[in-house]
């Protein structure tokens, strides 16, 4: 008698190729950097996990080189040719985006959300994500090489620094959020692979050629 889990997979929809092995590369490694950013962050600035943690120096050496290294997985990701096309896909806006925005801004699930392989929602957040870090970077390295820049752009750079930092922390946990509620988003970004039917009925605008992503 097979087991549960075998006639599961026996009877399992066909499954599609969404991501290859590098754009789930720089995936993880990009969220093991911010990881380590906004909890070293946390732990210099929030005053009961200071004191839990202690060792301040190191934090803030793991603060500091975990933002500095923060763009290197795009950077190598660029090699792939699999990984600049996902880029392409994220900067382009169409009509159809505008439809999946006003349909998610009014929560409205009976309106269609049409999507190609990445969705509205994906974009604008890729792009918000993209300028925040170019932003938390230089506003750091003003913080930090001290002898370069006048008081007041340090000042400056601090505030923008600090509350960006705080939005960026609530966009993140967002992120986090839709994460855990989509597991077959997470399973497409662990394995590569997600369920046809999943594909189209969230991104009935990706066209899938033979299983294979186009």
């Amino acid at each position: 008698m097979p087991l549960p889990s075998e006639t599961a997979a026996a009877t399992a929809a066909p499954r599609v190729r969404r991501f290859g092995r590098s754009q789930r590369l720089v995936h993880r490694a990009t969220g093991v950097l911010m990881g380590l950013c906004v909890a070293s962050a946390a732990c210099l600035y929030l005053s009961p996990l200071a004191e839990l943690v202690g060792r301040r120096h190191l934090v803030v050496t793991v603060h500091e080189w975990s933002g500095l290294l923060l763009p290197a997985p795009f950077l190598l990701g660029l090699a792939s040719r699999a990984f600049r096309g996902d880029l392409r896909r994220l900067g382009r806006f169409g009509p159809h985006d505008g439809t999946w925005l006003r349909a998610a801004l009014r929560r409205d699930r009976r309106s269609p959300r049409p999507a190609g392989k990445f969705n509205a929602g994906q974009k604008v957040y890729a792009s918000w994500l993209a300028g925040a870090v170019l932003v938390m970077l230089g506003t750091g390295l003003l913080m930090w090489v001290t002898g370069f820049a006048p008081l007041r752009w340090r000042t400056a750079a601090t505030f923008v620094h600090d509350w960006l930092a705080l939005a960026l922390g609530v966009v993140l946990a967002a992120h986090v959020g839709k994460a855990l509620a989509d597991p077959e988003a997470r399973r497409g970004m662990r394995t590569g692979s997600v369920d046809r039917d999943w594909a189209r009925q969230e991104h009935p605008l990706w066209r899938i050629p033979n299983g294979r992503e186009d």
